[in-house]
């Protein structure tokens, strides 16, 4: 089985109280790809500019991931800056240069277009919805931002119709219900359409709601964190690469999936940018899968 990913492609500047990285290789997608090439063969649709550095490139390549879905544009490669607290967990954006990626409009070549299964990352809900008009996968599922909810919410809920799973944060799904507690907010956001919801909790874990059941995973207890930029992208690409390598998505599955999405974030957390994800083995993802079967059994 194959997932196809669709999102942003970028250059990071971050500032941790680990330290400082400049215009690292960062992105939705990237992080999301990177992840799910551990799992599955992964095509990825985006947009760089002519200034993007060849070794990312040749770093996705060597991930195994096909890249005739990214663009070269003339100009910048979309930027972002953003510090972290002393409290990881707080972080302000300092600066984004939309640059090449405020005019994409994404076009799935033909391995796309016929993946079995799709990511739909944080871009806005009309380019989402370009996308299912161009796929044909029996799955997708897809993330999204409070900036969408507030300021495009009647297109992020004509998308959320036509999708299976929704991967977002907890506070995104109080923007979108209004409602506090978590439980019900996924209960509501079913009924938009998403037969899954899978709101994560950060350094708290994850929730996943499978139709009427549902399923609580833990975080890693992390002593180190150098930099939890993309965590959740590669939470949701370890999750999709799991299921499309597995080829199915009953709960038992989509249970193991959200471990794994979790086990491939912890690493992302523990490097900047993809520095550590980039590196892991499949022994390594087998042995953290392990402390966290060991950490939620009782």
């Amino acid at each position: 089985m194959s997932l196809a990913v669709v999102g942003s492609v970028a250059l990071d500047t971050v500032d941790t109280p680990a330290g400082k990285n400049e215009e690292g290789l960062g992105g939705a997608a990237t992080f999301a790809s990177i992840a799910a090439s551990n799992y599955t063969d992964v095509s990825l649709v985006g947009v760089v500019g002519t200034d993007f550095p060849p070794e990312h490139i040749q770093l996705l390549e060597s991930k195994g991931i096909d890249l005739d879905g990214l663009e070269r544009a003339e100009g910048k490669t979309f930027r972002w800056t953003g510090h972290y607290h002393d409290d990881i967990n707080l972080r302000d954006t300092l600066d984004t240069q939309l640059n090449v990626f405020e005019h994409f409009h994404p076009k799935l070549p033909e391995a796309a277009r016929n993946a079995d299964y799709l990511f739909l990352g944080n871009i806005h809900p009309a380019l989402q919805m370009e996308v299912l008009e161009q796929s044909s996968s029996k799955f997708v599922a897809l993330d999204t931002m409070n900036l969408w909810i507030d300021i495009t919410k009647d297109d992020l809920l004509k998308v959320l119709g036509k999708i299976d799973a929704l991967i977002i944060n907890d506070e995104e799904v109080f923007e979108l219900t209004g409602e506090r507690n978590l439980v019900k907010g996924a209960r509501l956001i079913q009924k938009m359409g998403p037969r899954i919801v899978a709101p994560k909790k950060g350094e708290h874990g994850c929730l996943l709601f499978v139709d009427d059941r549902v399923f609580s995973a833990p975080a890693l207890p992390m002593e180190q964190v150098a930099d939890p930029t993309g965590a959740g992208d590669t939470f949701a690409g370890g999750f999709m690469g799991y299921i499309a390598h597995q080829g199915a998505t009953d709960f038992e599955t989509l249970r193991r999936a959200v471990i794994h999405g979790s086990v491939l974030a912890s690493f992302t957390c523990e490097k900047f940018g993809v520095d550590r994800l980039a590196e892991v083995g499949q022994k390594e993802i087998e042995a953290r899968y392990a402390e966290f079967v060991e950490l939620a059994s009782f």
